[in-house]
């Protein structure tokens, strides 16, 4: 835990003022970057230290408002498409990973190509990949609109359908029920998953899916983290922009646990309405999200009375990510997340 935010221990837990309990923020932990998101960043700052400007990056390098103005003000130019960039331009690919047609368009002009794709979105590719090569029909579960399924569903369009929930399983149709598999996007709800595939054994008894479950050690730890500390508390605040997915999930697992959840870019959203009868809250962060705004979050409630701090650790995370190739030789260390 960062300096300065454990609780004062001369503080009895039970401190009473005016006759009410003191109340009380639980910090879960794990919180906020993973290895890929922290892989991702550093890619966009080392480019920028090694090359100068301009680096376009295209789509938001992760889905984090704050990152993307840290880095934007730092010297990258972020677009939505490559016919934004200038012919010969360097670029850099998110986090999230392209399909197939965009590093043909990147190739086609002549574009000089640094990929930040999160390992594990790149290990879905390859079993999409892999599996159509099969002759499988692939089911990826996710959400249509988001950049990682737009990418994963370009590697093998023609062999892959698309579904959000169990309504979905419901209406497909497949040609051949015998070869059939199933993949998914990394920063699902692991309950709302679990439906899906056990609809999916159902409908499809020979489905067969990934060896490793797609999604990623850091949604699961998250998810289960917020799982554990629901029943403690009365309220859960997630730092996180709206547009990540994994931020996402963390209010859903809360309010299917019977607990109001909120997800707030920083503390200036924190609305009084969220904290009202509210006498411990815990607080999280999405997978995109920096500490410094968790930690500007506890100062915050600290300003409305929550002066007594808990960490609750579900799992310690220790996963390390290299850089991209042409990136490494210039940074050969390993990248750390400890959270």
């Amino acid at each position: 835990m960062p300096a300065g935010l454990l609780p004062d221990t001369t503080i009895p837990p039970d401190v009473l003022s005016g006759g009410t309990r003191a109340k009380k923020i639980i910090l879960l932990k794990p919180r906020g970057f993973c290895a890929g998101v922290v892989r991702a960043i550093d890619v966009v700052k080392i480019a920028l230290d090694l090359y100068g400007g301009p680096i376009y990056v295209r789509k938001e390098i992760v889905h984090n408002r704050h990152v993307v103005d840290e880095l934007r003000r730092a010297g990258a130019i972020f677009v939505e498409e490559l016919s934004e960039v200038p012919e010969g331009a360097r670029v850099i690919f998110s986090a999230h990973g392209v399909s197939p047609a965009v590093r043909t368009e990147a190739k086609e002009r002549r574009l000089q190509v640094i990929d930040a794709t999160c390992p594990l979105v790149t290990k879905v590719h390859l079993e999409a990949v892999r599996f159509a090569k099969q002759g499988y029909t692939i089911v990826l579960i996710g959400h249509r609109d988001h950049d990682e399924v737009i990418g994963t569903l370009g590697e093998a369009p023609d062999s892959t359908i698309l579904v959000s929930d169990v309504n979905d399983v419901d209406r497909l149709d497949i040609k051949d029920p015998e070869r059939v598999v199933y993949l998914t996007q990394t920063t699902l709800s692991l309950d709302e998953t679990k439906d899906i595939v056990k609809r999916l054994l159902e409908r499809f008894p020979k489905i067969i899916g990934p060896k490793t479950q797609d999604i990623c050690y850091a949604t699961e730890n998250r998810q289960l983290a917020v799982k554990a500390v629901a029943p403690m508390c009365q309220a859960l605040l997630v730092v996180g922009s709206q547009n990540s997915s994994n931020s996402r999930r963390l209010v859903e697992v809360c309010e299917k646990a019977g607990v109001p959840a909120y997800l707030l870019d920083d503390s200036s959203e924190v609305e009084a309405h969220m904290l009202r009868n509210v006498d411990t809250v815990a607080v999280t962060a999405g997978a995109s999200a920096p500490e410094h705004l968790v930690l500007e979050l506890i100062d915050h409630l600290r300003t409305k009375g929550y002066n007594e701090l808990e960490e609750a650790e579900i799992k310690e995370e220790d996963v390390r990510f290299t850089l991209p190739s042409d990136l490494e030789s210039f940074t050969p260390r390993l990248h750390t997340v400890r959270t």
